[in-house]
């Protein structure tokens, strides 16, 4: 029985990032459904199941992996944005970050040294801000 079922599984295409999305909103809309119980939400919900069913048992890989490829490449550049207010977080703790009045530039000037002239490296505009 385990041999038919690895059998089976093998030519499949199994689960990607896209899946992995498509099962995260249906566990969202499942709480939701909880609480207000839907019938076009339970409908919806089941609908994505079916699909991510579909997507996970079809053995035209090429198909499915173009449809993820399609996915990563609309949600790199929210990823990125979320990676750098990430790295923007991080880097607050330990530096200000200034933005230059005339070219716009950001510049990060360590913490705790008081009011400083700060040079632009870009345009070379110098301003007065506390660190």
């Amino acid at each position: 029985m385990l041999q038919k079922v690895l059998r089976f599984l093998q030519e499949r295409y199994g689960i990607d990032d896209l899946s992995k999305l498509m099962m995260g909103i249906v566990f969202i809309l499942a709480v939701i459904n909880m609480f207000f119980r839907l019938p076009v939400l339970s409908a919806v919900i089941w609908a994505v199941i079916i699909l991510i069913y579909f997507r996970m048992f079809s053995k035209n890989k090429y198909k499915r992996y173009q449809e993820n490829q399609l996915y990563l490449k609309y949600m790199e550049p929210f990823q990125n944005w979320i990676r750098k207010q990430i790295n923007i977080i991080k880097l607050r703790k330990d530096y200000h970050i200034y933005t230059c009045p005339t070219c716009k530039q950001k510049i990060k000037i360590p913490r705790g040294k008081g009011r400083i002239a700060v040079r632009c490296p870009k345009c070379r505009t110098e301003f007065i801000k506390k660190s």
